[in-house]
C-alpha cells in the first residue's frame, strides 16, 4: 500500500509554491483519500500578482500626460486666435530696445509702442510699456510677445488707458535656451471697426 509519494520535480516546485501533501502518481484514477498531482497543484497554488499591473499604470500615466499636453497646446493657440485682427505690416524696421516702434495701420490711424529697458530688453525683466494712438479711438489694447521661430507660450498683456489715446502697463518676455531668441511683439486695438494692429520684431541676448 502506497502512503505517501515525494516527486520533487512534480509537487515540490518552492518558484510555484506547490505544496502535495497525498500525491498519486499513477494514470489512472487515484485511490480513496489521495489526489492525483495535476489537481493536487491546482488546488494549492498560490497565483502571483499579475506583474502587467505596473505597466499598466505608466501607460495610463504617460497617455494622461500626453492628453494634458495637447489639451494645454490647443488652448494656448485659442488663446493666440487673431483670425478676427486685421494686420498691417510695419513699413520700416526700428530698434525697439533703444527707441519706440512706429506703424500705420491703412487709413485708420498710427500706433507707437515704447518699451522703458535702458537700452537693452532682457528675458524675465519687467518691461514698462506705453502704446500711443493717434487717428483712430481705441475701446482696448494689448500688446504680446510671441516667438517667431518656435511656440513660446502665451505673453499677452492688457494695458490700462491714461489719458486720450494714451495706454501704459507692464510686460515681460519669457526665457530661452538658444543665446539669441527672435521675438516679435505685437499691438492689437480693440476700435468700433474691430480689431487692427501690427508688429515690430526684436532678438533678445540671453545673459
Amino acid at each position: 500500500m502506497i502512503l505517501s509519494i515525494y516527486v520533487p520535480f512534480a509537487c515540490d516546485i518552492p518558484a510555484q509554491r506547490y505544496r502535495c501533501d497525498y500525491c498519486y502518481h499513477g494514470n489512472d484514477s487515484p485511490p480513496h483519500g489521495l489526489r492525483s498531482d495535476y489537481s493536487a497543484m491546482k488546488m494549492t497554488s498560490k497565483p502571483a500578482h499579475s506583474a502587467g499591473f505596473p505597466a499598466l499604470r505608466v501607460l495610463i500615466l504617460v497617455t494622461g500626460l500626453a492628453l494634458a499636453a495637447c489639451a494645454w497646446y490647443a488652448f494656448s493657440h485659442w488663446l493666440h486666435r487673431d483670425s478676427d485682427v486685421t494686420w498691417f505690416p510695419p513699413t520700416s524696421s526700428c530698434n525697439l530696445h533703444a527707441a519706440p516702434c512706429s506703424a500705420t495701420l491703412g487709413d485708420k490711424g498710427r500706433i507707437t509702442l515704447a518699451v522703458q529697458a535702458n537700452g537693452r530688453i532682457d528675458a524675465l525683466e519687467i518691461l514698462p510699456l506705453e502704446v500711443e494712438v493717434d487717428g483712430v479711438t481705441a475701446t482696448q489694447v494689448e500688446v504680446d510677445f510671441i516667438g517667431r521661430d518656435m511656440d513660446l507660450g502665451l505673453h499677452r498683456f492688457a494695458l490700462s488707458a491714461g489719458a486720450p489715446g494714451h495706454f501704459q502697463g507692464h510686460g515681460q518676455v519669457g526665457i530661452c535656451t538658444q543665446s539669441v531668441m527672435p521675438w516679435r511683439a505685437r499691438v492689437i486695438l480693440e476700435t468700433a471697426e474691430g480689431k487692427v494692429g501690427s508688429w515690430f520684431d526684436f532678438d533678445v541676448i540671453r545673459s
